[in-house]
């Protein structure tokens, strides 16, 4: 699949099948997730590989977006270590990219995700913290189910020509 592709028909999964994920296709996201950009070259992102049935039945209890994973057969909880920043602010751009190249990746290979968000939501980011042992330090950003598609949503093109603008905001291209 090439990029462009990959991008125009990647959709986020939210049912899966029970189909285990081999450990060598999780390397592989998280391989593509830390290939992603950084502000200064500061990989400030931690990922947590959360397989255990009982843990992503209880993530629904504070992340009220993220039932799915009930049925995933992992998730990856993406967060930022801000003892890691080089430029303060911007681990959420790097986590940010960091979970796209997840999303993308898994597509590739032929899994299905979504993106749920955790960060800012403070009543998200600590139930995640108290789940699963996070210091302050670390701050969770996204949380993405991971598995084989039960799904097959329909592509869509997203392209706006009323949200571009030229040069300057309001004016369009003459």
């Amino acid at each position: 699949m090439d990029t462009l592709e990959a991008i125009h028909t990647r959709r986020s999964i939210r049912k899966y099948t029970d189909r285990p994920v081999p450990q060598e296709l999780i390397t592989e996201l998280l391989r593509a997730a830390m290939s992603a950009p950084s502000a200064v070259n500061a990989q400030p992102w931690i990922f947590i590989v959360i397989d255990d049935k009982e843990l992503l039945d209880k993530i629904p209890t504070f992340s009220p977006y993220a039932g799915m994973c009930r049925e995933a057969p992992l998730a990856i909880l993406v967060c930022g270590d801000i003892t890691l920043e080089k430029a303060p602010g911007y681990w959420v751009q790097d986590c940010s990219a960091a979970t796209q190249n997840l999303l993308l990746a898994a597509h590739d290979v032929g899994l299905g995700a979504v993106w749920t968000g955790v960060y800012p939501m403070k009543d998200r980011i600590e139930g995640f913290r108290k789940a699963f042992g996070l210091p302050e330090h670390i701050i969770p950003l996204a949380f993405v189910p991971v598995g084989y598609p039960d799904q097959k949503p329909e592509c869509q093109n997203r392209y706006r020509e009323d949200k571009v603008y030229h040069n300057r905001y309001g004016k369009k291209r003459e």
